[in-house]
């Protein structure tokens, strides 16, 4: 399992849990969000989306802020830490254009390879 992440960065997310449904069904609540944009990565999709590094590229999503311990520990279980993803800190672009610490979950090699 990570460790846990601190209280102030959220989390910036960019495919299945940008849907207030799947969120609710993960960590049991809503959260507060806020756009984000994310520049020099690219969605990519095999069996999972997942995210790479790309020059020039963009990818739109969200912060999920005040998220708690228990919030973390259901989205890394949700997530397959370490498994399938890693929960890496990053910073994006906030909705006001400044930059935002957040975390992001990335691909191992077992997602971008297209197994799972």
């Amino acid at each position: 399992m990570m460790p846990q992440a601190d209280s102030s960065p959220g989390l910036f997310v960019y495919g299945s849990l940008l849907w207030p449904d799947r969120r609710i069904e993960v960590i049991g609540h809503e959260v507060r969000t806020s756009p984000a944009r994310l520049t020099g990565w690219r969605v990519r999709s095999q069996r999972y989306l997942y995210i790479v590094e790309e020059a020039g590229a963009v990818t739109m999503g969200l912060i999920l802020h005040d998220l708690n311990a228990a919030d973390w520990s259901a989205l890394d279980s949700y997530e397959e830490i370490p498994r399938l993803y890693t929960r890496e800190p990053i910073e994006v672009t906030g909705e006001d254009g400044g930059l935002v610490r957040a975390w992001v979950y990335l691909p191992t090699e077992l997602v971008k390879n297209g197994g799972g």
